[in-house]
């Protein structure tokens, strides 16, 4: 090897070195969790509403349900009070099984998650399971998903002990 073919060589790699480095860097910030409460953890039991396949942040939009588990929580309004969470990209998301097609409209689940510093109704998962409750099968009052028979877990863990109740839509 010449000279300056080496040298162009050397000059490559280390340019290539830095651009890995910089966009590491990139996708390590675009990582933050700074705009969760990581003081506040829910667990809460809803419905899905619709799932957005983001490539990016796979996120479930849901309506939770009351203590007695007999109706999803209204507004002040007296609509459906929506949340969402995000989790990881869709791809990493399905190796749990949480598709799309797994998660149709209507799936009772229950999750851990840590709200938005907002006060906004959405958040980000905890690094614990999200547990499906079978088709037509709520809890029983005041309990979650992991505690019915045939419930299926997607990801790793348990539910967690929340840190209090999950607001009202009047609190936000």
């Amino acid at each position: 090897m010449t000279r300056q073919v080496r040298s162009k060589h050397v000059t490559a790699t280390v340019f290539a070195a830095l651009v890995f480095s910089a966009s590491a860097l990139t996708v390590r910030a675009h990582h933050s969790y700074a705009m969760y409460d990581q003081d506040k953890t829910y667990v809460m039991t809803g419905v899905v509403v619709r799932i957005d396949p983001n490539p990016n942040h796979l996120q479930i939009f849901f309506v939770p349900l009351n203590e007695a588990r007999s109706q999803v929580i209204r507004n002040e309004k007296g609509e459906p009070w929506t949340w969402a969470f995000e989790m990881d990209a869709a791809a990493a998301a399905a190796v749990d099984g949480i598709t799309v097609n797994n998660f149709p409209r209507g799936t009772i689940f229950s999750v851990a998650l840590h709200p938005l510093r907002t006060g906004l109704p959405a958040g980000g998962r905890t690094k614990n399971g999200l547990f499906k409750c079978p088709a037509d099968t709520p809890p029983a009052p005041g309990m979650h998903c992991d505690s019915v028979k045939g419930s299926t877990s997607h990801g790793t863990g348990g539910l967690p002990k929340p840190t209090g109740p999950i607001p009202t839509p009047a609190q936000k």
